[in-house]
């Protein structure tokens, strides 16, 4: 890649490569990254000064696609690949591209310890809720009960949410979007990336081919404005319930739950006002346990925005023993023996 002059405006076409950009006709990967690539700009960050990383699986085609460094690394690697690369260069912008079998499965150790440690990464996590590369088998997200390839009687086991999971990593920054929607996406992604720590995006992803239509209720015309539970950051978080325009809202309810109940019906006290920079993620746990399944009402938005001292940047260096410090731990009398 050549180097573009810091005094150049950015566009779209200086983050497209020329690679022919290949997945199946009418995948959600398409529009993502479009976005993406629109997006980009916006950061006044330079190509050469941003990365991104991915593991295996549809998503991990996205570094070829972007005219930037990047690394498509091995099954479910990207976050310790990036973690590693964000620790010897915190000049760089470092995206981590990866799906919900390459992150939930294989690579969830990684992504957890890149959450909790808040390493200054945006990870977005494609959730199409099937394994699409490798011709449509269950997934770490898929639901109770889908039949696929590998559960040809109805997979048994409980899903992953992907936003809870990072919430309890204690994740800093937790959000979730849909790649049908470029404007919310945009946001959401406008948001991560002004975030200094860590940050993951759950992106709903439609798979045409394996997995069409799971995300209905939220993507159809008629369907996705009763369906979307927009969180806002400071309103009460409220949304149409049907065609007349009757109103939801999200409420506590007398257990200390949240409920979804019509607005006239809970006291006006009781409905929840969306504050994603409170410390305690115990609220955002809760929005983000509203639906068990994207197949009705759900929250889209930021869930968590929180401060805390960023991984190798932030934090106290650890210090760089002398020679004879490594000398003296390396030829140590510390030693065992083993009968």
């Amino acid at each position: 890649m050549s180097t573009i002059p810091e005094t150049r405006e950015l566009t779209k076409a200086d983050f497209q490569s020329g690679a022919e950009t290949r997945w199946c006709p009418g995948c959600g990967d398409y529009a993502i990254l479009a976005a993406v690539q629109s997006f980009m700009p916006e950061l006044g960050i330079p190509p050469e000064k941003i990365v991104f990383v991915s593991g295996i699986g549809c998503a991990g085609r996205f570094s070829y696609y972007m005219d930037t460094y990047g690394m498509h690394g091995i099954h479910g690697r990207g976050p310790a690949l990036a973690t590693g690369l964000a620790t010897a260069r915190d000049d760089l912008s470092i995206w981590v591209v990866t799906g919900d079998g390459d992150a939930l499965s294989i690579g969830g150790n990684h992504l957890i310890h890149a959450l909790r440690r808040n390493v200054p990464l945006k990870i977005l996590l494609f959730n199409n809720q099937i394994y699409g590369l490798t011709k449509g088998q269950a997934s770490p997200t898929s639901e109770v009960g889908k039949v696929t390839k590998s559960t040809p009687f109805g997979s048994t086991d409980a899903p992953f949410n992907p936003v809870s999971l990072a919430l309890g990593a204690d994740a800093t920054f937790v959000a979730r979007t849909i790649d049908k929607d470029k404007k919310h996406l945009t946001a959401t992604l406008r948001a991560a990336a002004a975030h200094p720590g860590s940050a993951l995006v759950e992106i709903y992803q439609n798979c045409p081919v394996f997995n069409d239509g799971a995300f209905g209720a939220l993507t159809d015309k008629d369907l996705a404005a009763l369906n979307q539970i927009r969180l806002v950051a400071g309103e009460p978080i409220v949304w149409p319930a049907d065609a007349e325009g009757a109103q939801r809202c999200v409420a506590r309810g007398d257990d200390g739950d949240l409920v979804i109940a019509p607005v006239g019906e809970v006291d006006e006290a009781a409905v929840v006002v969306h504050d994603p920079t409170r410390e305690n993620p115990a609220l955002a746990f809760a929005l983000s346990r509203l639906s068990a399944h994207p197949d009705g009402p759900t929250p889209i938005g930021v869930f968590r925005d929180v401060q805390r001292p960023v991984y190798a940047a932030d934090l106290p260096p650890a210090g760089t023993p002398d020679r004879s410090q490594v000398e003296e731990l390396l030829h140590g009398g510390d030693t065992w023996t083993v009968a």
